[in-house]
């Protein structure tokens, strides 16, 4: 019997534990499971050479399976992967039929207990592998995926020129002891790495005489002029959901402290924002607003329709939010109430003028969302790296990020411009979501993205404006790269920080609710001691050293 299925079946009460557990990264490091040493070797690959580059479309009679989300831009127009025409494409030019099956929608995590459960795996798998419990190299030992090393130094010859010629991608890639477990989406432009700061309704600012906020101290007084002269019921308001603030734990204000939400590294030291004194006074700010009205009275329990709802009525004019879903999609709810509305990006805020930020959103090149793994059940792991390799030629490139030529995009003066298929759609779907149908330049995937797509798909200036704007921080100074606890620390890691981070979104609510005075901070912080803060942040700066060992 395969002695790796004879482990999955071991380990999968182990595994429908561990999957119901979130192991919640900070906002900026990006925290998750890192896998124990391989017994192979460390290196990109094995010492065969590379065969061939394969010829498009690949002529076989196989069919391989594929599992994956369908995503948010297309819930609520197609019914699955099938009716997409990207994907009906991508099997033409690959030459390989493929057999879709998703997860319901937001249940991705759910639906891979089952499955895994079951030991009915597809041939590949499109999931966010950082997220395994004990991470990537578990899963690898655990007998679920393929270490991919060899398959790609021999079959995928398109992944490995771009590794070898992109050495600080190759390090985030790949797992602490060099095992290659997935197809990886990688952001290929800086300008697609910052995409989310504060938003600001600059015709408020025109009317009132105001100029953009910068400091605190501005954001202040903006805020009481909205709230007094505008008449705003919710001056300040951001989505809560899936955690309080949720929008806001990039930097935005409380980053005016020199804190963020989470784990971060300060001349070579790693720290947990929550526990600093900077984010005392975070709290201490937003309770005098919230107590003053500055704050949406309702900002604990704040989603999406309710943050849509409060800017289309003028109840808002100052939020935090995305160039693309947020700027792209408020600006006509605002417009149709208000003419004259117009929503601009506001720089990361500081406590004094002319500092810059220090922290902003900022995601790595490298996102282990959209990701493709090869099962140990796959009937031609070979086919399936093939097929996957595409996605990183010139061809690939092109057809991932604009699509078919002729259809979704025409190239002009040798650049991919989209038609209107896609900006001007004939049957009134948003830029996002008919971008979506024929390529994956608007979200991630098996390919690299490129910075044209955004360029088109933030349609107007004030989009543009918001990137270069919200891009001007020092994040990157003090962000951690992509790492992970130890298959062996991973669940000692997950239980302490699950632990803490209830605790701290009780600390936030209560205090800036006014339920509790703001110097309870410090009893919040011994109770953070005593659930070992100390041990996680260990576990922490280990995982930086391999890191930065690799």
């Amino acid at each position: 019997m395969n002695t790796r299925l004879i482990t999955r079946w071991i380990s999968t009460g182990m595994v429908i534990g561990l999957l119901g557990t979130t192991l919640l990264a900070c906002a900026n490091g990006g925290q998750v499971n890192r896998g124990t040493q391989n017994e192979e070797g460390a290196n990109s690959g094995g010492n065969t050479s590379v065969t061939e580059a394969t010829t498009y479309p690949i002529q076989t009679d196989k069919s391989l399976t594929y599992w994956g989300d369908l995503t948010g831009n297309l819930i609520g127009v197609v019914n699955s992967l099938n009716d997409v025409s990207f994907f009906q494409k991508w099997q033409e030019k690959t030459g390989v039929q493929l057999e879709f099956t998703s997860p319901p929608a937001g249940q991705a995590r759910e639906a891979l207990n089952v499955m895994l459960a079951s030991g009915d795996l597809p041939d590949m798998i499109e999931y966010n592998f950082m997220s395994f419990p004990g991470g990537p190299e578990k899963a690898i030992s655990d007998g679920y995926i393929l270490r991919l090393n060899d398959l790609i130094d021999q079959h995928a010859p398109n992944l490995k020129k771009y590794l070898e010629e992109n050495p600080d991608i190759d390090k985030m890639v790949k797992t602490d002891s060099g095992s290659y477990y997935v197809f990886p989406f990688i952001r290929g432009d800086e300008y697609l790495q910052v995409f989310q700061g504060p938003i600001i309704r600059k015709d408020w600012l025109d009317d009132l005489g105001l100029p953009v906020p910068e400091t605190i101290d501005e954001w202040t007084a903006t805020l009481r002029a909205f709230k007094e002269k505008k008449g705003a019921a919710a001056p300040l308001s951001m989505v809560s959901k899936p955690r309080f603030f949720n929008e806001s734990y990039n930097g935005a204000f409380l980053g005016a402290y020199g804190v963020t939400l989470g784990f971060y590294q300060e001349d070579g030291v790693i720290k947990f924002g929550p526990a600093e004194s900077g984010f005392k006074e975070y709290l201490r700010l937003f309770q005098g607003w919230y107590k003053e009205g500055l704050l949406d009275k309702n900002i604990a329990t704040v989603d999406g329709k309710a943050m849509d709802s409060n800017l289309a009525a003028g109840a808002t004019g100052a939020t935090i939010g995305n160039a693309g879903g947020g700027i792209g999609k408020w600006q006509p709810l605002v417009e149709a109430n208000d003419p004259k509305a117009v929503l601009v990006a506001a720089p990361y805020p500081v406590l004094n003028k002319g500092d810059k930020p220090k922290f902003g959103q900022r995601n790595q090149a490298y996102s282990s969302e959209g990701t493709v793994a090869i099962t140990t059940a796959s009937k031609d792991p070979e086919l399936a790296v093939r097929l996957l390799d595409y996605g990183y030629s010139e061809e690939g490139h092109m057809f991932f990020n604009f699509g078919e030529e002729g259809v979704s995009y025409e190239m002009v003066d040798g650049y991919p411009k989209y038609t209107d298929l896609l900006l001007k759609n004939p049957d009134k779907l948003a830029p996002a979501q008919a971008i979506s149908l024929h390529a994956r330049g608007s979200y991630n995937g098996p390919f690299v993205q490129d910075k044209r797509y955004a360029e088109q798909f933030f349609a107007l200036q004030t989009q543009r404006d918001a990137i270069e704007i919200w891009k001007n921080t020092d994040a990157a100074k003090y962000q951690l790269p992509p790492i992970t606890p130890t298959p062996e620390e991973s669940s000692e890691y997950a239980a302490i920080m699950n632990d803490i981070n209830t605790l701290v979104d009780e600390m936030t609510i209560k205090i800036i609710l006014g339920e509790e005075s703001v110097d309870q901070f410090e009893s919040y912080v011994e109770k953070m001691k005593s659930l070992r803060l100390d041990r996680a942040i260990e576990i922490q700066t280990a995982a930086l050293e391999r890191y930065n060992s690799r």
